[in-house]
């Protein structure tokens, strides 16, 4: 089990894939950082010797943000867009598309499950 930047990667898959699994490191930077490593993309992570996931470890930690860093730098950005209540932090409060999106339609990922409008079911009749 190779760990990380604190993270547990997969041992069955390839080392270019199982580098993924890491919050803010994706399909581009998982082949630069093999790259800068000299470790071959297609090999397996349980096959991967020390020296090489110590090499990974070394490129990772130096060169990129990644996990809670990566993820508080987000908040921070964002809680920063709500606090000057610009446009973007607007959207971001309100719970919708931040990034000029239509929201007539297509929207449901960010606004939710749509609500009825009251007024539109009949009225249950009642006892008396």
């Amino acid at each position: 089990m190779a760990r990380i930047s604190g993270i547990t990667i997969p041992s069955e898959k390839q080392v270019q894939i199982a580098l993924t699994y890491i919050y803010g490191i994706g399909p581009k930077f998982a082949s630069t950082i093999l790259a800068a490593a000299k470790v071959e993309p297609t090999t397996r992570v349980k096959d991967l010797t020390e020296a090489e996931e110590q090499r990974l470890r070394d490129v990772v930690d130096a060169n990129y943000t990644v996990e809670g860093d990566l993820q508080r730098l987000v908040t921070n950005n964002i809680k920063r867009l709500k606090d000057i209540s610009s446009y973007k932090g607007l959207r971001h409060k309100a719970g919708l598309p931040v990034r000029g999106q239509r929201t007539r339609t297509n929207a449901k990922t960010r606004k939710g499950k749509g609500v009825a409008v009251g007024g539109t079911q009949k009225k249950a009749a009642t006892k008396t």
